[in-house]
C-alpha cells in the first residue's frame, strides 16, 4: 500500500485535515486575537478538506475494488 500513489496522496489530504485541526484547537485553546481572526477561516478550511479526504478515500475503496 504504501508504495500506491493514490494511497499516499489519501493519506496527505488525511494529514491535511488533522493539521488544519489541530491549528484550529490550538487557536481555541490560546484565545486573543489569533483565535478572533482565523476561528472560522480554520474551521471553513476544516470542513472543505475533510470534505475532499472522504471523496479521496470513497474513491481509492472503489477503484481498488475494496468494500465499504
Amino acid at each position: 500500500m504504501p508504495n500506491d500513489p493514490f494511497f499516499v496522496i489519501v493519506l496527505l489530504s488525511v494529514v491535511a485535515v488533522a493539521v488544519v485541526l489541530m491549528m484550529g484547537l490550538g487557536g481555541f485553546a490560546t484565545g486573543g486575537k489569533f483565535n478572533k481572526r482565523n476561528a472560522n477561516k480554520l474551521m471553513r478550511w476544516r470542513i472543505i478538506a475533510q470534505f475532499i479526504a472522504v471523496l479521496l478515500i470513497l474513491a481509492y475503496v472503489y477503484f481498488r475494488g475494496g468494500t465499504i
